[in-house]
């Protein structure tokens, strides 16, 4: 099958930013050109950190137009899809470790307006998403351990985003292919050349700097990659 992939988009990871002044990062991502928000819902179950939940994926609603990736790095994903999707969400990504039942989750998010996403954690082989991979709207790569902002992206990770190409652009060419974890100038390069399509960028935009120059910097690294992505 020919692969028609999605474009190349950024999403800056909200959990970086400011919580004291979101409307004013929120703002100064879409003039660098964000294409998406990302929300990671943590719940001290499933990673060891809490987060947020639903009110502030409605807050961020009420700021952008912009489509929200909701993270969902919890042990439920099933039990709350509809309160995160009646907050505004988008796009609802749940991990496949979360559940024996992913097919159940991803019909379940679709029924809801949604579109959905399936999450692996750096040590879990691709096959485990294998019945679902038809079914999805992206696949998440994570290039980090869940559950902690700031670490450093795993190179390790680069094969299975290749792998997870190859497997899209067979199976269904016109998912996400997310990664998220580390993502720097630096580090886009080879995500991108390993066929990423959606980078989650967290650090990188809100840690320093002015953000909308941190975000031309990382799509222009992107732009790069992708140039010499895999076939």
């Amino acid at each position: 099958m020919a692969a028609t992939r999605r474009p190349l988009r950024l999403a800056p990871s909200l959990l970086s930013a400011d919580f004291a002044d979101l409307a004013s990062a929120i703002r100064e991502a879409e003039r660098g050109g964000s294409d998406a928000f990302h929300l990671d819902v943590m719940d001290g179950h499933f990673v060891p950190n809490i987060t947020f939940g639903p009110s502030l994926v409605r807050a961020v609603r009420a700021r952008t137009r912009l489509p929200l990736d909701i993270h969902l790095m919890i042990s439920d994903p099933l039990r709350y899809l509809r309160s995160f999707r009646s907050a505004g969400g988008d796009t609802l990504v749940f991990h496949v470790e979360t559940t024996d039942d992913p097919a159940t989750v991803v019909r379940s998010a679709h029924e809801l307006g949604a579109e959905v996403g399936i999450a692996l954690r750096p040590d879990t082989p691709l096959d485990r998403i294998d019945s679902v991979l038809e079914r999805v709207d992206q696949v998440l790569v994570m290039s980090v351990q869940p559950g902690f902002s700031g670490q450093a992206f795993l190179p390790s990770v680069l094969p299975k985003i290749e792998a997870a190409r190859r497997a899209l652009d067979d199976r269904n060419p016109g998912a996400d292919l997310s990664v998220d974890g580390g993502i720097t100038p630096e580090t886009a390069v080879p995500a991108a050349r390993a066929g990423a399509t959606f980078f989650v960028c967290g650090n990188s935009v809100y840690g320093h700097g002015s953000v909308v120059e941190n975000l031309r910097s990382l799509r222009s690294a992107v732009l790069r990659g992708s140039r010499h992505a895999v076939p």
